[in-house]
């Protein structure tokens, strides 16, 4: 199992691969307990490091996952050596479809096509896989309960979260002492690329940590302003917490 890790800007990521996750996440996930993961790019290190309720927020996460090569770059800088992200949409594609019958699976995000079409896409590429219950991002706060209820009683083993950021992070918040079992990821953007509805960037980008161009070009009006802004703080955040010796502390 996965049990290292090393820290960036106060958030301590695993040093895991897609392999040793699978692995022990599904170990975990025959325990009678709640266990959550969230794929942490820079804009939620930089959340978590320049906004503390957006930390006490995802202080429930039980795993933090380096889901962008800049969070790789600078843990290999301490020594990690890791060859390769574990980038949220592949993790949850080789998960789901190395996690046939007897574990079960959840789908709670998206819209009403692109959870549709999740589920479709896994059936056709693994029969076996199981899953016992979706539903769609789109649903009051008041619905919540019900959607607990479901997953209670349906006690999946792994409940895939993709609601975005930061709303799927004060979804485990609000949630994670409420569900009685099973593991909890927050996956996001995970939803739509795994169902088709939209476009990942090419292998060659993600290698050279480029899988923001791709997506602002996609999304410029959505997505723009929020690159600006966080690819600046994190910079900054690294720049002035490197020359106090505190870029690779972890929060206290």
């Amino acid at each position: 199992m996965s049990a290292s890790s090393l820290c960036v800007l106060g958030t301590r990521l695993q040093l895991c691969t897609y392999a040793s996750l699978t692995a022990d996440l599904q170990a975990r996930s025959r325990t009678a307990q709640t266990f959550a993961v969230d794929f942490t790019n820079t804009h939620i290190v930089t959340l978590r490091r320049g906004d503390a309720e957006f930390r006490r927020i995802t202080g429930t996460v039980d795993y933090f996952i380096p889901d962008g090569m800049p969070l790789i770059w600078c843990l290999n800088r301490q020594g990690a050596n890791l060859r390769d992200r574990v980038y949220g949409p592949t993790f949850m594609r080789e998960c789901v479809l190395a996690s046939p019958a007897p574990f079960t699976h959840y789908f709670l995000g998206g819209n009403g096509e692109c959870v549709g079409r999740l589920q479709q896409s896994f059936l056709k590429q693994n029969p076996s896989i199981k899953i016992i219950g979706a539903r769609n991002g789109y649903f009051k706060r008041e619905d919540e309960p019900q959607i607990l209820d479901e997953i209670n009683r349906l006690s999946p083993d792994f409940i895939w979260i993709g609601l975005g950021t930061p709303k799927q992070q004060d979804w485990v918040f609000r949630n994670k002492s409420k569900i009685k079992r099973g593991i909890v990821l927050a996956v996001g953007f995970a939803f739509d690329v795994n169902a088709g509805t939209k476009p990942d960037a090419p292998l060659w980008m993600q290698r050279y940590g480029l899988t923001w161009v791709h997506r602002l070009a996609s999304e410029p009006l959505r997505l723009g302003p929020r690159y600006v802004r966080n690819n600046s703080q994190f910079l900054f955040y690294l720049f002035s917490d490197g020359l106090r010796g505190k870029a690779w502390k972890c929060a206290e």
